[in-house]
């Protein structure tokens, strides 16, 4: 009997309470002790209205990136206990807590359950679904029965005016300098949120909505495109990126290297044109036409490339236009590499979904222009 891989359960995990836009630089603080002169414009784009942060009004952290992971691992079992026949875990994230030991080592001491093999994905968002490939064939090979992904961010510490205040005491009085932010810069903080999804992967389906997991297929086009977003370095003007490794400590402070980036140009330019060439591909790679595909989960950073996606689309000619589709960007935020299990979780759970239906998983990252597609099929 051919083997398969099926989704049993999934589980969302969002930190503190619901943060409103007025409310955001009480959590992650006015840069050189001025209101946000891109707030207003970035939030208006995005179209997010909350937001959850892993930490206070004090800039305090209730939570590290490895246990939100936990909870949302937790929250797939009954009574939160993690079964004793649990062989595998994967992990995604943009945002560890720290650069060694890997984010899979943390998340598996703070679940604290027994020896495991462990896998840790580096990048940004599509770190979600190369985790969940390690499971997949992982499965599909015979060598696991039942796995775990979880996809975690914890991204709001990283946000925090502190680290963009010694840029600003460097530059405010020096009249060859721009005084503020770079948009670059700025723009980042207005966009990026904490939370963790988990799914629970078996070689049978199992429990009241299983999911049949039909492919996992990636592309990057890193070969062809500049890098676009990027932490802890630098961009030259050659399209080089120059590493935290090469600063002075004084540079790393001044030049807020280790503060998240991207290049909004570069962005606008590449990301919908090559997200929808994927997708055109792995539907045509696996002989799947659009009008057999119910619904669509695409993880968007903002409302602007939900239109736009939704434009090429319809100008393609594909029928995955916006009528299919399911978001809950504007209420959990932009998470990141967890976006995307976060609204399966809700999909699921506030959708009358039934057996036959497909479900596509959408997931684009711009670091150097990478994507992500999945087809589900529920049983």
């Amino acid at each position: 009997m051919e083997k398969a891989a099926y989704i049993n359960s999934v589980s969302a995990y969002l930190p503190n309470s619901p943060i409103a836009n007025e409310e955001m630089e009480d959590y992650i603080g006015e840069i050189g002790g001025n209101p946000s002169r891109v707030r207003s414009i970035v939030l208006r784009q995005n179209g997010i209205k909350t937001r959850y942060y892993g930490l206070d009004k004090n800039q305090s952290l209730t939570h590290s990136n490895a246990e939100l992971a936990k909870e949302a691992v937790c929250g797939l079992f009954e009574n939160r206990q993690i079964p004793n026949d649990l062989t595998l875990l994967a992990c995604g994230t943009s945002t560890p807590d720290q650069l060694l030991p890997s984010h899979a080592s943390m998340v598996h001491g703070e679940l604290a359950n027994y020896p495991m093999e462990i896998f840790s994905s580096a990048g940004v968002c599509l770190t979600s679904l190369q985790a969940l490939k390690i499971c997949y064939s992982n499965i599909l090979a015979g060598l696991h029965q039942k796995a775990v992904c979880v996809a975690s961010e914890l991204t709001s510490p990283a946000l925090v005016s502190k680290f963009y205040d010694p840029e600003y005491e460097a530059t405010h009085d020096n009249p060859d300098k721009d005084p503020y932010m770079a948009f670059e810069k700025d723009f980042m903080r207005f966009m990026l949120s904490d939370g963790a999804g988990a799914v629970l992967v078996q070689d049978h389906p199992e429990g009241i909505c299983s999911l049949k997991i039909e492919w996992v297929d990636m592309t990057s086009y890193a070969n062809e495109l500049p890098t676009c977003m990027f932490m802890a370095s630098e961009l030259q003007e050659n399209g080089r990126l120059k590493s935290w490794k090469e600063f002075s400590p004084d540079e790393i402070k001044e030049r807020t290297v280790l503060v998240g980036k991207q290049d909004i140009r570069q962005l606008k330019k590449y990301i919908i044109k090559y997200w929808v060439d994927h997708i055109e591909t792995v539907l045509a790679k696996h002989h799947v036409k659009a009008e057999e595909i119910d619904y669509v989960i695409p993880h968007v950073s903002s409302m602007f490339f939900y239109e736009k996606l939704n434009d090429e689309i319809a100008a393609r000619n594909i029928a995955l236009t916006k009528e299919k589709w399911f978001t809950n960007l504007t209420s959990v935020g932009n998470i990141g590499s967890a976006a995307i299990y976060v609204a399966l979780e809700e999909f699921i759970r506030t959708k009358g979904i039934k057996r036959g239906n497909k479900i596509l998983l959408l997931v684009p990252e711009s670091g150097r222009f990478s994507y992500g597609t999945v087809l589900l099929t529920v049983e």
